[in-house]
């Protein structure tokens, strides 16, 4: 039954074309718009010598994350509940909280998919190094998803339908995008604006992210701030949420 659910998620957000489209392929083409410009591939000593397309891809992850997380899975929940559909679904064998995990395991789907596509197009059209501690950067996009996807569910749940829940989203996607480095990467952020941004979901899995990238494990801070907006945020959403 989930597996099914699960598919069925999928080929629904796929019937979806814009979405689909932000959802899977925007990140990849962010990763050749920048890649283009040809200052972006030489070494910048404001960055510490990194070249601003391999920044991006990292970022480009998280932009995945963001789009899932705030703007799409919110959208869906509080979609089906205006609908009725959770409360319909409370009558079968498909109890409401096996859509939500469905929900959420074909959102960690596509965004496992999108994100492999942005690192795919980095290293072979830019020769993106891919990142030196792997197990490393698993645990950070697994910790970053999940710290998002929690928020997610908590606008879900408090959203009265699916326009407001992507409205929500949308309102928070923009700052915390911006803490992740989308506008400007957050190696050139004044010191105090790092700070801050390390204690945003996307600042913080996005140097989670980057800290794998470049070898090292996750920073301690960045794993602490993940896990506490999961456990805060999964917390009220199981508290707060209706199923009708």
């Amino acid at each position: 039954m989930f597996g099914k659910l699960t598919l069925s998620e999928l080929k629904l957000l796929a019937r979806d074309p814009v979405p689909a489209f932000f959802s899977l392929f925007f990140p990849a083409l962010l990763v050749v718009i920048l890649g283009c410009v040809p200052a972006f591939r030489e070494p910048n000593a404001d960055i510490g010598g990194a070249r601003v397309v391999d920044l991006y891809v990292g970022i480009a992850v998280a932009l995945t994350l963001a789009m899932l997380g705030l703007q799409v899975t919110p959208a869906v929940l509080a979609a089906y509940r205006e609908k009725g559909i959770l409360k319909r679904l409370a009558t079968t064998p498909a109890r409401p909280a096996l859509l939500l995990a469905a929900q959420l395991a074909a959102a960690l789907i596509v965004a496992t998919v999108s994100s492999g596509l942005a690192i795919a197009v980095g290293r072979i059209a830019f020769d993106v190094p891919l990142a030196d501690n792997l197990p490393g950067f698993v645990l950070a996009f697994l910790l970053a998803a999940l710290g998002v996807f929690a928020i997610g569910l908590f606008i879900a749940a408090l959203a009265p339908t699916g326009k407001a829940g992507n409205a929500i989203g949308t309102l928070l996607f923009f700052p915390s995008m911006f803490f992740a480095g989308l506008w400007t990467p957050r190696e050139v952020f004044p010191e105090a604006l790092q700070r801050v941004g390390d204690f945003t979901p996307l600042g913080a899995g996005e140097r989670a992210l980057h800290d794998a990238m470049t070898g090292h494990w996750p920073s301690l801070l960045s794993a602490t701030v993940l896990v506490g907006y999961l456990a805060v945020f999964g917390f009220a959403s199981a508290r707060l949420f209706r199923w009708s």
